[in-house]
């Protein structure tokens, strides 16, 4: 099956995407999800499988697993693409968690590698700071900079900032319990439609995850990095890099810096993408990419159903 390059981005999702069953479906169709399974079980000594379908320990949303399923998950939803379809994407893209999954799918990263250095990352960011100490927060309806005003007045001696810029009027900000609260209301006091804490532990991309991108680094230095083989647009600097080292230390300040999402999904929209697919459980991206780029168009692959309309709109470009 000979490929074909279009004006197509496939983009990644990240923690929040995860649900149990999510590939059920899928799986009864195409042998290759569970094998995307078995070997990220092997990597990791656990059963994922059994994490993702039944979840028998409410396991499934523990950082330290959530990682490694989601990625696993995401890359068995390319690997069917990939056998269903001679259909490649033009650039990549993966928010936070999920520009690992880019990484291995462009063959910047193997399979085992991400999978590893994914459940080291989530086990570095739970210790880096105690459960009760870190929070999230998503503030809507305020600009960028409202928000980054709003964290500034209200850090004091504590951490408190923007971290994710998701969409237009939609950022999420992350730091210590007080602040992150201080900053909620004075949030509100600018007017926000909505600012409310996030049922997470782990407050990413802040500096609180510093002393995590340390330890991580570590790791990073014990992994092959090739250049990708697919344009991949990293999070911390909206740019494409292909030197090893670069994207060792991209991943590692992604850690604690913000996730840009609303300037990736320009970025692609200005060289030219014209179909924008999320690969991998849910529709997370989706909503996201369709307040960024009203005009263009956004896919979900998750499903034997949303693989084979997927299938048909390039059958009739």
């Amino acid at each position: 099956m000979s490929q074909q390059t279009y004006n197509l981005a496939f983009v990644f999702p990240g923690q929040g995407s995860q649900s149990v069953g999510m590939l059920d479906n899928l799986a009864a169709c195409h042998p290759e999800v569970r094998h995307v399974f078995e070997r990220a079980s092997d990597a990791l000594g656990q059963d994922l499988w059994s994490i993702v379908t039944k979840d028998p320990n409410q396991e499934l949303d523990q950082t330290h697993n959530t990682q490694p399923v989601l990625l696993a998950a995401s890359v068995a939803v390319w690997k069917v693409w990939c056998g269903q379809s001679n259909v490649r994407p033009a650039w990549m893209a993966g928010h936070s968690l999920g520009e690992y999954t880019a990484l291995v799918c462009s063959e910047a990263l193997s399979f085992e590698d991400g999978i590893r250095l994914v459940a080291a990352r989530g086990r570095l960011m739970q210790a880096a700071v105690p459960e009760g100490v870190g929070a999230m927060a998503a503030i809507l309806g305020l600009d960028d900079h409202q928000v980054i005003s709003a964290c500034a007045s209200s850090a004091g001696d504590e951490v408190v900032s923007a971290v994710n810029f998701n969409t237009e009027g939609q950022v999420v900000i992350a730091g210590n319990v007080a602040a992150v609260e201080r900053a909620i209301q004075a949030a509100k006091t600018l007017g926000a439609k909505r600012a409310v804490l996030l049922p997470v532990s782990v407050p990413s991309h802040c500096e609180l995850m510093r002393p995590a991108a340390e330890e991580l680094d570590v790791q990073l230095q014990t992994v092959t990095i090739n250049p990708p083989k697919t344009a991949l647009i990293h999070n911390v600097d909206v740019a494409t890099h292909s030197s090893p080292e670069v994207i060792r230390n991209v991943l590692k300040e992604q850690l604690y810096k913000p996730v840009r999402w609303v300037d990736t999904i320009r970025l692609m929209r200005d060289q030219g993408v014209t179909q924008f697919v999320e690969c991998g459980p849910g529709k997370v991206l989706i909503g996201l990419n369709k307040r960024i780029a009203k005009d263009l168009g956004h896919y979900a692959l998750y499903d034997p159903e949303t693989l084979n309309n997927l299938i048909e709109t390039f059958n009739d470009i």
